[in-house]
């Protein structure tokens, strides 16, 4: 199991890295900006489940090989950004399977460090979402993942389905599996159909202090 787990940290943590790359170039960046945004991106829910779990040093810090991927993606985005910029479906479904990987990897982690199923719940989330949501922040835009296609959503369903899983003491690999598949197949669905959750209505007041 623990190798299933590192399979699925250094794959998602390429597709995430790939995603902060592509920003950055989009942004402008240089090459070291691109490598910095890269490693953030990619790294970021990693890092935070790590520290809250005390996990410590986190896995990004103490094992060289996700810098390694992190800088890999970082070069891929760097050098051939208008290839993968028409490969933009095969990216979107590449960004959909890390945020699934991240997801039930961050919960079944959660798990084997003790903490009670509804933390590792969240906490298989915010490793899906971390990266994504500190990459906006370091571009100074409003986080994407809280905001568009039931990204947060899915990622928590899928950690939910790893959690009732250990719940029941079902075939761990079985569940990360199931919760993989779920959150994959939600945000596929999302980006395909633009599914989204109802947006509060809000009406901003008249200034009514203001003179003419």
């Amino acid at each position: 199991m623990h190798m299933l787990l590192l399979v699925l940290d250094l794959v998602g943590t390429f597709v995430f890295a790939l995603s902060g790359g592509l920003t950055a170039v989009r942004r402008r960046l240089d090459l070291f900006g691109v490598l910095v945004l890269s490693f953030a991106a990619g790294n970021a829910g990693g890092i935070t489940r790590d520290v809250l779990i005390g996990a410590t040093p986190p896995s990004a810090i103490a094992d060289w090989r996700y810098l390694a991927v992190s800088v890999l993606a970082g070069v891929i985005t760097f050098y051939r950004y208008e290839t993968i910029e028409r490969l933009r479906n095969p990216v979107q479904l590449s960004d959909a399977a890390g945020l699934a990987l991240f997801a039930v990897a961050g919960a079944q982690k959660a798990l084997a460090y003790g903490l009670n199923p509804a933390m590792a719940a969240l906490l298989g989330m915010l490793t899906g979402i971390g990266g994504g949501m500190l990459r906006d922040v370091l571009v100074s835009q409003i986080p994407t993942v809280l905001r568009a296609d039931l990204y947060a959503v899915a990622a928590l369903a899928g950690a939910v389905v790893v959690v009732l899983g250990s719940l029941l003491q079902l075939p761990p690999m079985a569940t990360t599996l199931a919760g993989a598949g779920l959150c994959f197949g939600l945000r596929y669905m999302a980006i395909r159909h633009q599914w989204h959750l109802p947006v509060a209505r809000y009406a901003e007041k008249p200034d009514t202090d203001s003179r003419s």
